[in-house]
């Protein structure tokens, strides 16, 4: 199996699939020990924990038509960024698993940022 990096970096495949295989799997996301692993189609991507300094929810209201009438689903999508922007947004089957989620998530990196409330560094500097 052949893992992609959304960053510039290189790893052991050797070294990555072991870790998938001993990962948490939450949804379409796995939480290896140093790595945040998820499946977009036929490929699996990665990226390094330090490399990630902002995560947070995004949730889109989709107009749906269904037999009683209309409504609004709620899809549940995780955005990971780093240095560079935003790497990723991967969608989640819910709010459960999304809070989930995001609570192994702050165990995993203290150092980043989390929340919808979360800013970059540019983005405070241009507030100030």
């Amino acid at each position: 199996m052949r893992f992609y990096s959304l960053i510039s970096s290189s790893a052991d495949e050797t070294a990555l699939q072991e870790e998938y295989r001993n990962g948490r799997e939450i949804g379409m996301v796995r939480l290896g020990s140093e790595n945040l692993f998820f499946r977009s189609g036929m490929k699996k991507y990665y990226i390094p924990y330090a490399k990630v300094t902002r995560c947070y929810r995004r949730v889109f209201l989709v107009p749906a038509k269904m037999c009683c009438g209309r409504g609004d689903l709620h899809v549940e999508n995780l955005v990971i960024c780093s240095e560079q922007g935003e790497a990723a947004q991967i969608p989640l089957p819910g709010t459960k698993a999304a809070k989930l989620l995001m609570e192994a998530l702050q165990n995993k990196m203290p150092n980043a940022a989390f929340g919808s409330e979360a800013k970059t560094p540019e983005q405070e500097d241009a507030d100030r």
